[in-house]
C-alpha cells in the first residue's frame, strides 16, 4: 500500500467501533485544548488596556512588553520540537497547559512591571509551546481517524478567544481586571484537567523521513515561502487580537465592553468561518479559497483604518475575521504536504514563521501606532493580506492531502 494520508473517511471501516469511539473523544479533547488557548490569550487581550493606567506606561513600553511574550513563546518554541519528541504531544500539551494557565494571574497581580513582563515572557512561552504541542497531536488524530480536523480545530482556538474576549469584558466590568485574571486562570486549569484524560497518546519518539537530513532547516525554498505567507496572514491576526481594544478605547473612546465586542466579533467570525473551513475548501479547493479570504481580509482591515465610528469598527474587525479565519490553516495544510520534505519539517518551519507574526508583530505595531498612529497602521498591515492574495498559488500543495507522499517524504497511512 502507498504511503500517504488517505482522503477523508476512506479507511474509516478499518477502525473498530471502540476504536472511533476513543479516536472521537480525543479529537474533541484536543479541541478543548485549542479552546482553551484561545480562551487564554482573548482574556489577555482584555487586560492590556490596563497596563497603561497601573503601571504609568506608554504604548511603546507595552509594545516592548509585548515583544518580552513572543520573544518567550518563539525562544520556547525551538525547543519544544525536541519536549514532544521526548514526552509525545499529549503528555506535552497537558505540561504546557497547566504552566499556561497561571500566567495571567502574575501578569495582573504583580505589583511591579518587571514581574508583569516576566509574566508576559512565561504566557508566552507555555502558551507558545502548548500551542505547537496541540497542533501536533492534532495532526496525531488526522492520521487515525484519516481525515482533516485542522481547520474546526483553529475554529475552536477561536471560539476560545471570543467567550474569552466577550465574557471576560462583562466580568471585568462587574468586578476588577484581578477578579477576571483569578476566575480565567481557575477556568481554563479546570477545562486542561477535565479533558487530558482523553487525548490521544502516540510513541514519544520522532518519525523522520528517510534520508531528510535537515529535519529542522529544509533545503526545499519552497517552505519558506509558504512561511512567509502564514506570518503576513498572522500579523493581522495580532494587530487585531492585541490591538484592537486599546485602537477602540484610545481614538473612539468605547468602553471596555465595547472594546471587547470589537475583539469578540472578530474572533467569532473567525471561530464560525474556520469551523466552515474544510467544506469550502473541498469546494473550491485551497488555493482559490486561500486567495478569495485573503481579499476578504484585506477590505475588513482596511475598513478598519478608515472607519469613522466605533460600530464601523467593529464590523470592519467581524469582516476581516471572515478573511482571515482559514488563511493560516490552509497555509499549514500546504506545508504539510511539500513535496521531498516530511510533514512534520513542514509544519514546524511553518509554525515557526507564522507565530512570529502573532507573538512578535504586535510589538512593532505598539510602536507604529504610537508615532504614526493606528488608522496608518492598520492600513499598512492591510497589505499585507494583499501579498497573500496575490501569491495564493504558492497554497497549492495543500490539495494534495489525500494523495500519494512524494519521494523523501513520510507520513501514516
Amino acid at each position: 500500500m502507498a504511503k500517504g494520508r488517505a482522503p477523508p473517511g476512506q479507511n474509516r471501516t478499518a477502525i473498530l467501533p471502540n476504536q472511533f469511539s476513543t479516536l472521537i473523544r480525543g479529537r474533541y479533547a484536543v479541541a478543548a485544548m485549542f479552546l482553551t488557548n484561545g480562551f487564554l490569550m482573548g482574556c489577555f487581550a482584555l487586560q492590556i488596556p490596563f497596563l497603561l493606567p497601573r503601571y504609568q506606561i506608554t504604548e511603546s513600553t507595552v509594545g516592548l512588553m509585548l515583544l518580552a511574550l513572543g520573544l518567550g513563546a518563539v525562544g520556547a518554541m525551538l525547543f519544544a520540537g525536541r519536549v514532544i519528541a521526548r514526552l509525545g504531544s499529549r503528555r506535552a500539551v497537558i505540561l504546557f497547559a497547566l504552566l499556561a494557565c497561571p500566567s495571567i494571574m502574575v501578569i495582573v497581580l504583580s505589583q511591579h512591571i518587571a514581574l508583569a513582563t516576566l509574566g508576559m515572557v512565561a504566557l508566552g512561552a507555555f502558551g507558545g509551546c502548548m500551542d505547537v504541542a496541540m497542533n501536533a497531536n492534532a495532526v496525531e488524530v488526522e492520521k487515525r481517524l484519516n481525515r482533516a480536523i485542522m481547520s474546526s480545530s483553529h475554529g475552536f482556538w477561536s471560539l476560545g478567544g471570543f467567550i474569552g474576549s466577550l465574557g471576560g469584558g462583562l466580568v471585568i466590568a462587574r468586578t476588577s481586571p484581578e477578579t477576571h485574571a483569578i476566575a480565567a486562570s481557575l477556568v481554563a486549569l479546570v477545562v486542561v484537567l477535565a479533558a487530558s484524560r482523553y487525548l490521544i497518546a502516540e510513541p514519544p519518539h520522532p518519525v523522520l523521513a528517510a534520508g531528510e537530513k535537515h529535519v529542522h532547516w529544509p533545503r526545499n525554498p519552497g517552505i519558506y515561502l509558504i512561511g512567509l505567507l502564514a506570518l503576513f496572514a498572522m500579523i493581522p491576526e495580532g494587530a487585531a487580537m492585541d490591538w484592537g481594544a486599546l485602537y477602540l478605547t484610545r481614538t473612539f473612546d468605547a468602553s471596555i465592553t465595547t472594546a471587547g465586542l470589537g475583539f469578540a466579533m472578530f474572533s467569532g467570525a473567525m471561530a464560525t468561518m474556520r469551523f466552515l473551513g474544510d467544506a469550502v475548501r473541498n469546494r473550491f479547493g485551497a488555493v482559490q479559497t486561500l486567495r478569495i479570504s485573503a481579499l476578504i481580509g484585506a477590505a475588513g482591515v482596511f475598513g478598519v483604518s478608515v472607519a469613522p465610528t466605533q460600530g464601523l469598527v467593529i464590523l470592519c474587525f467581524f469582516i476581516a475575521g471572515i478573511g482571515i479565519a482559514n488563511t493560516v490553516p490552509i497555509a499549514f495544510s500546504a506545508a504539510g504536504n511539500q513535496p521531498g520534505i516530511s510533514p512534520g519539517a513542514g509544519i514546524a518551519i511553518a509554525t515557526m514563521m507564522g507565530y512570529s507574526g502573532i507573538l512578535v508583530a504586535p510589538s512593532a505595531i505598539g510602536f507604529a501606532a504610537e508615532y504614526i498612529g493606528y488608522r496608518i497602521t492598520y492600513f499598512a498591515v492591510s497589505l499585507l493580506l494583499l501579498v497573500v492574495a496575490l501569491n495564493a498559488g504558492r497554497a497549492g500543495a495543500a490539495d494534495r492531502i489525500g494523495e500519494p507522499a512524494q519521494p523523501g517524504s513520510s507520513a501514516s497511512t
